[in-house]
């Protein structure tokens, strides 16, 4: 049995949870974990001199458990549902991989913490432009409601921050156009995972050979 871990990252709005629940659809024995479900409670979260709620900053998480959770299902994905559901796509693709486990771990600052980044397999970064990024965040309710200001003094600012740690250290990403269909992304990422589990697959032969 393998298990195969994808990043799904990138800025807030750009269609993490969207693609990855598409792609859970279509995957064999696959299992989502999201970086939403470890935000810390808003008393426990900082405000900064103008008022504004700290969220899209590591300390607003409880990353630690997080990193638990992903180390948990890697030492025991069959115990966690995933291959109840048999996958959308039934294509020949599909062979051979009954016996790899895949889980995506989709969130907004995945790559910036250490003890994540000897995790992934594979790790996708979804981008989008400024304008259309605020348009979207416009569109959505948050609890707590964002304040007048709160995406230009903060969420956008801490987007381009990590952004820019992530190119000068990280390698081996591959950058999303969140500005594409949903069905274009869904499309590029499933050909490129059923790819990557193909050279796994080889891999192994040849290791067995």
């Amino acid at each position: 049995m393998k298990v195969w871990v994808i990043g799904l990252g990138g800025v807030t709005n750009g269609g993490k949870t969207t693609l990855a629940e598409k792609l859970k659809k279509v995957l064999p024995n696959c299992d989502i974990i999201s970086q939403d479900d470890f935000f810390k409670p808003e008393s426990e979260v900082e405000t900064d001199e103008r008022g504004f709620k700290l969220y899209d900053v590591l300390d607003a998480l409880y990353m630690d458990e997080m990193v638990k959770s992903i180390h948990n299902w890697i030492k025991s994905p069959t115990s966690s549902g995933a291959g109840t559901e048999e996958p959308q796509n039934t294509c020949d693709n599909l062979k051979n991989t009954e016996d790899v486990y895949i889980l995506i771990v989709e969130g907004f600052l995945l790559y910036n913490y250490e003890p994540l980044n000897e995790l992934w397999n594979r790790r996708y970064f979804l981008t989008l432009p400024y304008e259309e990024c605020k348009r979207r965040r416009s569109t959505r309710v948050y609890q707590p409601a964002d304040t007048p200001g709160y995406f230009d003094g903060h969420v956008w600012p801490m987007y381009l921050k990590y952004k820019n740690e992530l190119e000068e250290n990280a390698s081996n990403v591959v950058y999303l156009d969140g500005t594409k269909s949903q069905e274009e992304l869904l499309s590029f990422v499933y050909s490129d995972t059923m790819q990557e589990l193909k050279k796994l697959r080889e891999g192994n032969q040849q290791v067995t050979a």
